[in-house]
């Protein structure tokens, strides 16, 4: 796939040592110049002397075509006479030795990075099923051909999907008519498998990119392995249907039936959701959704009148209920409005769909739910059904498919829970699962990822979270601050953990909190986070020991711990007599940064002279200060909050001035703040100017350590 970087290129980061004994038969140099090319031809599914050896004929023509276009002519040629000469004759040991190689290899990056590039999984899989669907149309041919009495003219075929069908022995398929067919059942039935495993495992992309996965969407390439099934499908079927002679009636009725079987397993597949519906949805809002018939072009193209599809919300238990087999849906949980659509056929982009454009939930009606279970809890899903008529044939099928779980919310301040309700499902969703059960524990490590795709999909940014975040989340998530960070591994965490159980000290969940930090950053902190300004998600005591060595004045920017949403600024304060103490300025929230800046504030505080370890303030947050405006009236410049918070003030002033009583904080060129004048801090408290270090209000005090010496943490 483009921009998927594939197996050599994780290779080629390797150390050079680790595979040495893997290219014995086959040299280094020459896998190098093969690059990609060796990984996408069919060495793992190929059989029998013939097709190893057309392999062969490929590769030799592939070194030519190299060395016709430029490359090391005589290294290629030197190749290219060594691999005639060695496998001319025995084409399965190359076959052996490249699978062997590659094997190797895939050990290897496995070992490194503990999964293979998603693009090198995607064309192995789309390599497969093309091999079998070309042995389906070799089947196909050769039952026509014997039954045209023709059984010798098979060079049109083409050489390699000829031989792709020969076994390993080498002894020739069976010739009696009755056996291909069975043959070709047999092998359909096998694609169909692949194809609903791939149905599956897109489904599964769908549910992981609402946490913030990357997912390649189009729906293009399934539709088109369906299609090729389907028109071998109807090609067996007549086969079948001329050779009833030679079957026999019992035996055509059965093949006939496992046909319509394999038909109709494979149009209700290719019945999905292509758009999802919203998974909080909160009624009287309005919302999209779409869904795909994606055998539809093939099977709906001569139907008389489009069909017509509804979307009915279902509960938890009626979800349940269709997943075993019930065909109707006694009644709907909720009312939708604009809940009928017809699954249109456009020709042009060869796609057959029915869009929700403008549906409502009108009203929704609640279930009984489970012991402490509250609303954000508890699960629905759209069901879409329609009634389709296949040609050939006029075979009716009621066609059904759920949306993934949503949470129906009837209130905004419920919408943070009820994304945790469908984080948790989407994250740790089992595939063909009864609808809509999860597991209650997860490891730890899987929480981290999910944590981690969520933060870096929300924020917008590539910077994940790193080691020593993971540390003090789990720190956090599990009460357990004498730990060492590898204590943690393998540790489960719980959904009561997660997001129901409140915090000690606090008066939130682990997630309402989490769900801040995201907010806050997404709002007002991309540029920050992105640029590795924020150390983030770090406790204070973690930071005094950061910063416990630190020149006067080095700083970082951690997220409050105690705060829903909040930023705060740790510095060192040390005094003449060389003591120390880490003041924490009362955390800043997003509305505080959308009054004034981040960076503003930082460049407005006088104390903070380095972010940690040694980086000049003004280096690293210069791109991120705002110019002021030289009127006559301005925003007063930022008296340096105290510990408690100690804000700015947004009025008019007087001309500068520099009394003997000026805040002795304030810089030179900065407005005076007269001291009848209040100082507003960013959690909405006010008090009148106090000096450096004092502390007042309700503020809790900061957190000082006083000097330890003690080296930083190592993880």
């Amino acid at each position: 796939l483009p921009g998927s970087p594939q197996l050599r290129g994780r290779v080629s980061c390797l150390p050079p040592e680790q595979l040495a004994s893997a290219y014995g038969e086959f040299p280094r140099s020459l896998r190098n110049l093969l690059a990609d090319w060796l990984e996408s031809q069919p060495w793992e599914f190929v059989t029998g002397v013939d097709a190893a050896g057309t392999l062969l004929a490929a590769l030799l023509e592939r070194l030519q075509a190299l060395a016709g276009g430029g490359g090391p002519q005589a290294q290629l040629l030197q190749h290219i006479a060594s691999l005639e000469g060695t496998y001319r004759h025995d084409p399965l040991r190359l076959l052996g030795i490249v699978r062997r190689v590659l094997q190797e290899e895939k050990a290897a990056v496995m070992k490194q990075d503990r999964h293979l590039p998603l693009g090198f999984h995607r064309q192995q899989e789309e390599m497969k099923f093309g091999l079998e669907l070309q042995r389906l149309q070799h089947r196909v041919r050769e039952l026509q051909a014997r039954r045209q009495a023709r059984p010798g003219k098979r060079g049109w075929w083409g050489a390699f999907s000829r031989l792709l069908s020969t076994p390993a022995s080498g002894v020739p398929s069976a010739s009696e008519l009755p056996a291909l067919l069975l043959e070709a059942m047999k092998e359909l039935e096998g694609a169909k498998q692949q194809v609903l495993k791939r149905i599956q495992i897109w489904k599964r992309h769908q549910q992981l990119a609402g946490n913030g996965a990357t997912f390649d969407e189009s729906l293009d390439p399934l539709q088109k392995r369906c299609e090729g099934l389907v028109d071998v499908l109807f090609q067996l079927q007549q086969e079948a249907m001329a050779a009833g002679a030679e079957l026999g009636a019992e035996a055509l009725a059965r093949l006939l039936e496992r046909l319509n079987d394999v038909l109709t397993s494979l149009v209700k597949s290719s019945f999905v959701v292509e758009k999802q519906p919203p998974q909080v949805l909160k009624t009287q809002t309005k919302f999209q959704a779409g869904v795909r018939l994606l055998l539809g072009p093939r099977l709906l193209a001569a139907a008389p009148r489009p069909c017509t599809v509804h979307a009915d919300v279902v509960t938890e238990k009626q979800a349940r209920d269709l997943a075993q087999g019930s065909s109707t849906l006694s009644e709907s949980t909720g009312e939708i409005l604009h809940n009928v659509v017809s699954l249109e056929t456009n020709l042009g982009a060869g796609s057959c769909c029915a869009v929700f454009k403008n549906a409502l939930l009108k009203k929704i009606k609640r279930c009984e739910r489970k012991g402490s279970e509250s609303v954000t809890e508890e699960k629905c899903a759209v069901l879409f059904s329609v009634t389709v008529s296949l040609s050939p044939g006029n075979l009716t099928l009621p066609l059904q498919v759920l949306s993934l779980p949503i949470v129906v919310i009837v209130h905004g301040n419920q919408d943070n829970n009820a994304k945790a309700t469908v984080l948790w499902d989407n994250a740790f969703a089992e595939p063909d699962r009864v609808p809509f059960v999860v597991a209650e524990r997860v490891p730890w490590e899987r929480m981290c990822e999910t944590l981690n795709l969520k933060f870096m999909s929300e924020v917008q940014t590539t910077r994940g979270l790193q080691p020593e975040h993971f540390f003090f989340l789990a720190q956090k998530i599990f009460n357990d601050h004498s730990a060492g960070p590898e204590a943690f591994t393998g540790r489960p965490v719980s959904w009561a953990q997660f997001n129901k159980e409140i915090l000690p000290g606090r008066g939130f969940t682990f997630w309402q909190w989490f769900d801040g930090v995201l907010d806050l950053t997404k709002r007002c902190l991309k540029s920050y986070w992105s640029d590795r300004l924020i150390r983030g998600f770090i406790s204070k005591q973690y930071v005094s020991r950061l910063l416990s060595t630190a020149p006067d004045g080095t700083f970082l920017l951690r997220y409050s711990d105690s705060e829903i949403g909040g930023v705060t600024i740790a510095y060192l304060a040390r005094a003449e007599d060389g003591s120390w103490q880490v003041e924490n300025i009362q955390p800043f929230s997003a509305k505080d940064l959308s009054i004034r800046s981040l960076g503003d504030r930082i460049r407005d505080l006088v104390q903070l002279r380095n972010l940690y370890p040694n980086i000049p303030k003004d280096q690293a947050f210069g791109n991120h200060y705002n110019s002021e405006l030289e009127l006559g009236l301005l925003h007063a410049p930022c008296c340096p909050p105290q510990p408690h918070g100690c804000g700015r003030v947004n009025a008019p002033l007087p001309p500068p001035t520099h009394p003997a009583g000026a805040h002795p904080g304030c810089p030179p060129t900065s407005w005076h703040h007269p001291q009848h004048l209040l100082c507003l801090g960013p959690h909405r408290s006010q008090a009148p100017l106090a000096a450096p270090g004092a502390r007042g209000g309700s503020a809790p005090p900061p957190v000082g350590t006083a000097g330890s010496g003690r080296q930083p943490w190592p993880w």
